[in-house]
């Protein structure tokens, strides 16, 4: 295996979010259109599951986890709150909180990358 790189992940964390907020707005765009079935992305663990990224054993003395001991979340997809007369699936409270979800994620990765920088920028002087 290859050496991880945390500004690789980083940058496809962000598109990631990217795409999530472009679906987030145009689900909130549609609030009103008749019919409308809100839309959401693949959550982000199961992309990098795809990715085939495992932690680095650098001992033998350390821990070695398998990918189910490593989730956090449960990543299974919620249903809409509500439908419509009109046949319209989206909540915009469910969407705002997607957004804020979006918000925070995106704060926390630009975080990690502004210490891993700055850590990197000290090693180098």
């Amino acid at each position: 295996m290859g050496p991880l790189y945390l500004f690789d992940l980083a940058s496809s964390q962000a598109r990631w979010l990217e795409l999530r907020q472009s679906t987030i707005a145009t689900n909130v765009a549609n609030a009103n259109t008749p019919g409308f079935k809100a839309r959401d992305v693949e959550p982000f663990n199961k992309v990098l599951d795809g990715m085939q990224v495992r932690l680095a054993m650098t001992s033998p003395a350390h821990m070695q986890l398998s990918a189910t001991e490593t989730d956090t979340r449960a990543t299974a997809k919620k249903d809409s709150w509500e439908v419509v007369h009109s046949g319209n699936s989206v909540s915009i409270e469910q969407e705002m909180l997607k957004g804020g979800e979006v918000n925070r994620d995106y704060s926390m990765n630009a975080a990690i990358v502004r210490s891993f920088h700055r850590m990197l920028m000290t090693g180098a002087k």
